[in-house]
């Protein structure tokens, strides 16, 4: 079947819930990624720590979730080059459909090759893959939207609720194969998942119609040879640091937090001196630094779900449910089940609210300050001894876990859409993910302080300080809405 005849019939009448049509397919295809993505990286961490004995690769704990926080952070480093091909190369919509090929390929190459190996070539590719397709799913979806469509935040929430659908139900799939089967039959299972996605994708197609099919800032002929040599450098670069132990498997999760960062800055200061961003472009991208810094912030406590949190589950909690022992991996699918629960509830408010709602940075601000109180409240679970932490506690945390992410990770990829430059539009969406890069690859670094021993002092700081850092946004959110110019 081919996948590049799109219609071009107008679709401008045709909703899904009073939303463009076209949110169907992007939210079946990204639930799909999802599915796999948050399937295979629950029994990551297991796999790389566990002993050979019991299925795994036998490294240390701290090198496994380090490795876990690195692989999350060179994924949402990789959107960058997903965002590229698209405005230079193949628009957002073909580069959607490639990622997802290759997400599939590298979880076959997890599933099939063994050790080291495979997981060298199979997180390579899924990172690739998934960087392509993550920020040009989320671009897309915003060139359904006119700009300053009040619909747009509850549109963003409708395709989260498709996020969280695949965050629920990859890992309780992955964990019940990875218990009674193995690890690669999990992986497997991820495969298979991306498969599902980009079939779906192939045949509702054309309810994209043109959107996303045009190459907003073509690479000129004579560009490309310079391109391809500067991708091999730095490949060249990469094998030179490994070869000559400057990056390790220990200290990857540091060295992938600087190379993104430096990377944001570079991105920046080109975004705010390019010839081809209008004055109030200019001001939006401004605005969008101190929202950058917040999500990095809220992402570092979020993603410990698979470093720290993984942990936790496998070493404190009791999973003992009605005289059965569930997968450890299953602490990745509560959070999700509250998402879902809450996406419909907090649409309809975004919806019905309209202009009246909080502005983006009040819900920034807000979501950081929630995620902070949630690590407080791991604090006086201290007190229980070893594998004891009932998990309907664990449970009722994660419902704050929730509320904070619906109100701040939905909104963000929002409003990154609408404050992004025309010339730049998916990569300032790769520039959004960078931020949720630089707090997935931190996950990893922070995970190596934690210890059952020094709980109360490990959540209570991170909880603490994400708290404050929640309320300099919030008294710097005036100036940010200003900068904003018109975007609320």
């Amino acid at each position: 079947m081919s996948h590049d005849v799109v219609s071009d019939r107008p679709i401008a009448g045709r909703t899904l819930f009073g939303h463009p049509i076209g949110l169907a397919n992007l939210f079946g295809v990204e639930l799909w990624e999802r599915f796999s993505f948050y399937g295979m990286v629950s029994i990551l961490g297991y796999y790389l720590y566990y002993s050979v004995t019991d299925g795994g690769l036998g490294l240390s704990q701290s090198t496994g979730v380090g490795i876990v926080g690195a692989y999350g952070g060179l994924v949402y480093l990789s959107t960058v080059l997903g965002g590229w091909i698209a405005d230079r190369l193949l628009g957002m919509e073909r580069t959607v459909f490639y990622g997802g090929v290759v997400v599939m390929a590298g979880h076959i190459a997890l599933a099939a090759l063994p050790g080291l190996a495979g997981v060298g070539v199979g997180l390579a590719l899924v990172a690739l893959g998934s960087g392509a397709l993550k920020a040009n799913a989320s671009s897309l979806l915003g060139t359904l939207y006119p700009k300053d469509d009040a619909r747009i935040d509850g549109g963003f929430t409708l395709f989260y609720l498709g996020i969280n659908i695949g965050a629920f139900t990859g890992p309780l799939l992955t964990g019940l194969l990875q218990t009674h089967l193995g690890f690669h039959y999990g992986f497997g299972a991820a495969a298979v998942g991306m498969a599902l996605g980009l079939t779906q994708y192939v045949i509702f197609r054309g309810n994209l119609g043109t959107h996303g099919r045009e190459v907003p800032n073509p690479l000129p002929r004579r560009a490309i040879a310079p391109m391809i040599a500067a991708v091999l450098a730095v490949v060249l670069v990469g094998v030179i640091a490994w070869i000559t132990e400057l990056v390790t498997l220990d200290n990857l999760p540091d060295v992938t937090t600087g190379v993104i960062a430096v990377a944001a800055v570079v991105y920046f200061t080109i975004m705010l001196t390019s010839a081809k961003v209008e004055p109030t472009e200019r001001s939006r991208v401004r605005a969008f630094i101190p929202l950058f810094l917040a999500n990095a912030v809220f992402w570092s406590l979020f993603q410990q779900i698979f470093t720290v949190l993984s942990v936790y589950s496998d070493e404190r909690i009791d999973w003992n449910v009605f005289g059965w022992t569930a997968p450890s991996n299953w602490i990745s699918s509560i959070e999700p089940v509250w998402i879902i629960a809450l996406s419909p509830l907090f649409a309809l408010m975004w919806t019905r609210l309209g202009n009246r709602a909080p502005s983006t940075p009040r819900k920034f601000a807000l979501g950081v300050i929630g995620m902070g109180v949630a690590f407080l409240l791991f604090v006086p679970l201290a007190g229980f001894d070893g594998k004891t932490v009932p998990v309907l506690l664990v449970v009722a945390v994660m419902a704050l876990f929730a509320v904070s992410e619906l109100l701040l990770s939905p909104i963000g990829l929002a409003v990154t859409t609408q404050l992004a430059p025309v010339a730049f539009r998916a990569q300032m969406m790769a520039l959004y993910f960078f931020s949720v890069g630089i707090g997935t690859s931190m996950a990893g670094t922070l995970a190596r302080f934690y210890d059952p021993e020094n709980e109360v002092a490990y959540f209570g700081i991170t909880g603490s300080v994400a708290i404050a850092v929640g309320a300099i946004v919030a008294v710097l959110a005036p100036w940010v809405s200003r900068y904003m110019a018109g975007v609320h």
